[in-house]
């Protein structure tokens, strides 16, 4: 790997890691999000916190950082390193060195990877996400399979060079809600706007 590709993944580590959710409740005098519900950064545990406009800004941000990343990269040294970026965007976000390694579930994340690398798989993405957000209001239920969809767009429109990596990235949101996924199991996942949601 050249050091290039090594500056790109290094690019992305440092935005993915950038713990908004943490940041934002902080600033907000909310306190320590990890302290609250299921101890998570991201979005949906926010909104524990009883403000909906900190866990939209949570969202977005968590998203656009990963976009952020990948613009920057692939400016300043090229499209490959762009994949790079977006790796180390994902990484950063679900395992940061500032946290202990404990980091959000990555489902924005992975909206701001599609957003500049396939566009079509954003859409579907936030299409997928969105509906099962309203419709079953699950988050973790509407967390998977949005990040399932982006592999499964990758294949149909016959991308070859991002399938693999998004498959990756899938396989690692599914890794990180696997308590979700026993809980759902059970019975006792409990939907968006209850004390215990998570994201």
């Amino acid at each position: 790997m050249s050091s290039e590709l090594l500056i790109a993944l290094a690019i992305g580590y440092l935005f993915g890691s950038i713990p908004f959710g943490l940041v934002l409740t902080r600033l907000a005098g909310k306190g320590d999000v990890r302290d609250i519900g299921s101890g998570n950064i991201g979005a949906t545990n926010v909104l524990r916190t009883g403000s909906k406009p900190l866990a939209a800004l949570t969202l977005v941000l968590d998203c656009l950082k990963a976009t952020a990343a990948i613009l920057l990269a692939r400016a300043l040294i090229g499209d490959e390193a762009a994949l790079f970026a977006a790796a180390g965007a994902m990484i950063g976000h679900l395992y940061p060195v500032w946290l202990k390694f404990r980091g959000g579930k990555g489902v924005a994340t992975l909206l701001g990877v599609l957003i500049p690398l396939l566009p079509i798989a954003a859409a579907v993405y936030a299409a997928v996400w969105i509906l099962l957000l309203l419709t079953i209001r699950i988050s973790s239920v509407a967390g998977i399979a949005a990040a399932v969809s982006a592999p499964i767009t990758a294949a149909i429109l016959g991308n070859d060079l991002l399938f693999p990596l998004l498959l990756g990235f899938a396989l690692l949101i599914l890794w990180k809600h696997r308590e979700n996924i026993l809980r759902l199991k059970d019975g006792t996942e409990p939907r968006v706007g209850r004390k215990t949601t998570e994201q």
